[in-house]
Formats: structure tokens, sequence, C-alpha cells
């Protein structure tokens, strides 16, 4: 075994370790806070859940990809390899959608009372539980070709036409794979970015008006960077150039590799880079939502 090989794995290990145990303890934060009766937001169900799928990105594909660097490939059968590739495209899809919805939520809840969108601000919340598991219903549905397409490596003697992955391979031919591909992966996540971008960049101009009204009663002694408009303006905009970043890189990634035959260093790049916001983002949140210390604090005292 080589030393990059060593490497890469404890890279993959550090990854997905790190990233779930940020998203476990907020995960576990979220979770105590319900029991001992301490009031949640609305937001907070969806924050819950989007690090409950984080955890599913990061734990069903790290694993096995840091075994993979290793040098150990041909260790899974065909059900192992079909339920880590479902279990992760499923947590991926269900991850950005989360996002999606979480930046909506916001925009809704940020939005003017004599804004069109005011009149959603009650009716939100009783939708979240809903939009998760239709979300939830749409990716199991859609996900559905990697059991009958995908193949686990272990025993097996005949690879022609087939996409290596490493560990697994693919046998669905070039065409169909990109047809497939645009049609229940590509398109819904153009969808789903497009809508927090916007969303977003709609809050960032709510939140820098209000500013600017702000600063004008009160003076030019409002201090721009310590302004509770402008942090929260930050985490939106940190949170959203993350995953537009790391998502975008990982489909432009994967849309190579569905259409071509794939390389050991694109896996390992594709895996990388999908764990990163998962394993990034639970730690933005701790540091920069008031409302996690807020309730750390609290389940001190209590």
């Amino acid at each position: 075994m080589i030393s990059k090989d060593i490497a890469l794995g404890l890279l993959f290990l550090f990854q997905t370790g790190f990233g779930a145990l940020g998203n476990s303890f907020l995960l576990g934060l979220y979770t105590i806070t319900f029991f001992i009766g301490l009031r949640l937001r609305s937001i907070d169900l969806l924050l819950s859940h989007l690090t409950f799928v984080n955890d599913l990105v990061l734990l069903s594909k790290g694993i096995t990809q840091t075994i993979a660097a290793l040098g150990f490939n041909n260790f899974l059968d065909d059900v192992g390899c079909k339920l880590v590739f479902y279990l992760h495209r499923v947590a991926r899809g269900l991850s950005l959608c989360t996002t999606c919805f979480l930046s909506g939520f916001q925009a809704i809840t940020l939005s003017p009372r004599n804004s069109r969108w005011a009149e959603l601000r009650a009716r939100a919340p009783r939708y979240i539980i809903l939009f998760c598991f239709l979300c939830w219903t749409f990716h199991l549905l859609t996900n559905c070709y990697i059991l009958l397409y995908f193949r686990g490596l272990m025993g097996s003697k005949n690879n022609t036409d087939r996409n290596d992955l490493i560990y697994c391979s693919s046998t669905i031919d070039a065409s169909f794979n990109v047809a497939v591909y645009v049609l229940i992966v590509f398109l819904p996540d153009i969808l789903c970015v497009g809508i927090m971008v916007g969303t977003s960049g709609y809050m960032v101009f709510i939140l820098y008006r209000h500013h600017q009204r702000v600063q004008y009663i009160h003076g030019n002694n409002l201090m721009l960077s310590s302004s509770p408009e402008t942090r929260a303006t930050q985490t939106i905009l940190l949170l959203v150039s993350m995953f537009a970043s790391f998502y975008c890189l990982n489909s432009i990634l994967l849309f190579y590799m569905e259409s071509q035959k794939s390389t050991s260093w694109l896996v390992h790049m594709s895996a990388f880079l999908a764990a990163c916001f998962p394993a990034c983002s639970p730690f933005v949140l701790i540091v920069h939502d008031a409302q996690v210390l807020n309730t750390l604090w609290l389940c001190g005292i209590e």
C-alpha cells in the first residue's frame, strides 16, 4: 500500500467523522430541546431534518469510501453496493431539497408585513412535515434505477461494459444514463438551486434595506460589522455560497461520470465534494446561529 492511499483514507475518515459528529450534535440538541419542553422555532424542524439527511450523506459513502481509498476494492456484494449508492443518492437529494425549502421558509419569514408573501407566514410552518414527506417519496422513487443497474464487484469476473466505481459498478449504457440523469437528477437540482439562490438573494436585499433604515434612524454610530442584520446576511451568503459551489462542482463531475468511463480519481473527488457541505454546514450553524448557543445554555441550566 502506498502512502497516498493512506493519506486519502485518513482524509475521508476525518471528513466523515468530523461532519457526522457535528450533525449528530445538532440533531441531539434539537431532540433534547424538544423532550425537555423548551420552545422550538418552526425552522428548527427543518434544521433537524437537514442534520439527519446530512448524516446519511456522510455515513452512506464515507465509510466505504475510506475503505476503498485504503486499497480494499472488492468488499461489497450486489446488495451492499445497491444499498450504499441508493441511500447516498436519496440523502444527497434530500439535503438539497431541505436547504432549498429552508431558504424559502426564511425568505417568507423575513418578508415585510405588507408584501404578498406575508400571507404565507402563518401557513408555512404547517407544510413542513408534508414537504419532508413529499421529498422523501420523490427521491425514494426516482432513485430506484440504482437498485436495477448497480452491481458489486465481490466475486465478479466479467466487468465488460461496466462503469467502474472502485468498489461498485453500473451497467447502464451511456445514452440511457444521460437521459436518466437529466430527467430525474439534473433538472430537479437546477430548479432547487435556482430557488435557493433567488430566495437567498431576496433575503440579502431585505436585510440590507432594513440595515439602511436602522442606520438612518440611529445615525452613523451604528457599526456595520456589529449589526445583527449584517451577521445574518453573512451567514446566509456563506451557506448559499458553500452549498452552490460544492453542489455544482459535484454535479458536473457526476454528469461526466454517468456519461463516460469514470476513473478512481474522479470517484474519490466526487465523493469528497459531495461530503464537503454536509461536513461543514453544522459548524456554520453552531457558530452563527444564536439560538443554538442559547439552547446549549438553557440545557445546561436544566
